[in-house]
């Protein structure tokens, strides 16, 4: 997509009077980002010291003198510390490799990734807080499109293997770059779940394995080397506890709040839509700031629509699409069944006689130009920013077409099938306390 000039309207003084939301292609609205009254965001805390329990501390110890550099495989039941763990390991293996492969295969709550996402990354800079997962960009990442791999496990271990395949072809092989590789897997570990575990260990072939166990034995692993069988030589087996309630500053052993903390990450990510310097600190301030963005204009034409879980109508196939997270991938990427996805987007309207989609995302423009295939799986928007006082989004709370002039909202680069609608102008303050 080329560049192009943006127009600038002069903002009114008030917001015009609330109107009945959008049905088809909602109208450019302004932004809040743009009023010069949003605070400065305040600067970072310091992230508290955690106290590491010495089995975890001795276990990343041992792995980072590893010779030659280790795949890493930490498997255990849910919330037993495997993904803390996790960054911890990459923290210890840094100061002696410099960068280190990171195999995100948990779609509930991946570490770097949005949710229904399963993604390789490279880490190069260490984690400052090893309690919260972060945000990082993906060397490569599919979207399988649902919070749990029960849906369909042989989608999802060939996605996983596609990344673990991509990841040795580029930085195992002899006379490239050698790098470690952790490997952070799901917490369902009982029947199909732990059949599909023993899948995992047998392709990736892991040289260390770490296990984590609770206090609860039923829900813990079998001992040994359960994935193989019986006279073959295997990796190394280490075994740790969960962190007990002292350790990692009394947050390990909470219960997660699976379904509030895939809401968080969702919207932390198309918080991404807008500079680092803004603050949209309540959901209310986040809904109008979604629905003022310059949206993505998408010809019917120009996109594939792969529904990843069930099936839709061919009369339904773009209705359906509305208000809904889809993933953006290249069908012509590779020849591969699974597609490389470059991120998520929001489809906040549809104009079925002209068309067109108007999608929300905070992928950067130039990993947009190629994109021709929209897959639509069963991730929520968040109901956080759905469900606020006074504003109906991701569609405008206003509708403001008639007063905004034709070439102001006319941006078109033809080589691209994505393309940006243009509009400012100026919403009421926002006052939800709601976290976010």
């Amino acid at each position: 997509m080329g560049k192009r000039r943006r127009s600038i309207k002069k903002q009114p003084e008030s917001p015009p009077p609330p109107a009945s939301p959008a049905t088809h292609a909602p109208c450019p609205v302004p932004s809040p980002v743009a009023s010069p009254k949003i605070p400065a965001p305040p600067a970072p805390e310091q992230a508290p010291e955690v106290l590491v329990p010495p089995d975890w501390a001795s276990a990343a110890a041992f792995i980072s003198s590893d010779i030659p550099p280790p795949v890493v495989l930490v498997c255990g039941p849910a919330n037993s510390g495997k993904s803390t763990f996790s960054r911890l390991l990459i923290n210890s293996l840094l100061p002696r490799y410099g960068r280190v492969g990171y195999l995100d295969t948990d779609v509930g709550q991946p570490e770097f990734s949005p949710p229904g996402c399963l993604s390789v990354h490279v880490v190069d800079e260490a984690i400052a807080d090893l309690r919260y997962p972060v945000f990082r960009e993906a060397e490569r990442c599919c979207f399988y499109g649902d919070i749990s791999s029960k849906r369909d496990p042989e989608t999802y271990l060939n996605s996983l293997f596609l990344l673990y395949t991509y990841f040795v072809e580029k930085y195992r092989y002899p006379g490239s770059e050698v790098l470690p590789l952790i490997v952070n897997t799901p917490g369902w570990v009982k029947g199909t779940g732990f059949d599909m575990l023993v899948e995992m260990l047998r392709y990736i072939c892991p040289t260390i394995v770490v296990q984590i166990r609770t206090r609860m034995q039923r829900k813990n692993l079998p001992d040994g080397m359960f994935w193989l069988d019986d006279g073959q030589a295997g990796p190394n087996v280490i075994i740790i506890d969960a962190a007990c309630h002292k350790s990692l500053s009394g947050e390990s052993l909470k219960r997660k709040d699976g379904g509030g903390t895939r809401e968080r990450r969702l919207v932390e990510y198309f918080k991404q839509c807008f500079p680092s310097d803004i603050s949209l600190a309540t959901n209310k301030e986040l809904a109008y700031a979604l629905a003022s963005l310059p949206p993505y204009e998408v010809s019917f034409s120009d996109v594939t629509v792969t529904h990843l879980h069930y099936e839709v109508p061919r009369t339904e196939i773009w209705r359906c699409l509305n208000a809904t997270i889809v993933g953006l991938a290249n069908s012509c990427d590779t020849a591969q069944a699974v597609p490389w996805c470059v991120g998520l987007g929001i489809v906040r309207g549809i104009d079925v006689e002209r068309g067109l989609l108007y999608v929300i995302t905070p992928v950067h423009v130039d990993c947009l130009e190629s994109i021709d295939l929209l897959l639509q799986g069963l991730i929520d928007i968040p109901r956080s920013i759905l469900q606020v006082k006074g504003c109906v989004s991701p569609y405008m709370s206003t509708n403001l077409r008639d007063t905004i002039r034709e070439r102001d909202l006319y941006a078109r680069n033809l080589n691209s099938p994505l393309v940006i609608q243009n509009g400012d102008c100026d919403p009421d303050d926002s006052d939800s306390d709601a976290d976010m």
